[in-house]
């Protein structure tokens, strides 16, 4: 069964830092691009940093220079490193693929960034 689970989130100051995980049970994960997601409340769903079969990365700008997406196929896992963390980062952060078709979403991982 194709199963997506998310972790790492929590409450943390502004300034402050957290490391999401997300462990994907997908056959053939490494090559497919992959994807970290948030939804705030009120918001759609934004892509906010991906990363390639081979590894390379890309962000949207909003957390460019502050997140850092990486991944380890011989886990099937994918990770966000979130430094630097804001209000505005607060949201419900999902992994999925980068691309369609999505594979069956998780129930993400709630971060909450307030003083």
């Amino acid at each position: 069964q194709v199963q997506i689970v998310e972790s790492g989130g929590g409450l943390v100051q502004p300034g402050g830092s957290l490391r999401l995980s997300c462990a994907a049970s997908i056959n053939l994960f490494s090559y497919y691009d992959m994807g970290w997601y948030r939804q705030a409340p009120g918001k759609q769903r934004e892509l906010v940093a991906g990363i390639t079969s081979r590894g390379t990365t890309n962000y949207t700008d909003a957390v460019k220079g502050r997140f850092t997406i990486s991944r380890d196929n011989a886990k099937r896992a994918v990770y966000l490193q979130m430094n630097s963390l804001k209000p505005e980062d607060t949201a419900v952060y999902y992994c999925n693929r980068k691309w369609a078709p999505y594979i069956s979403w998780g129930q993400g991982t709630q971060v909450t960034v307030s003083s």
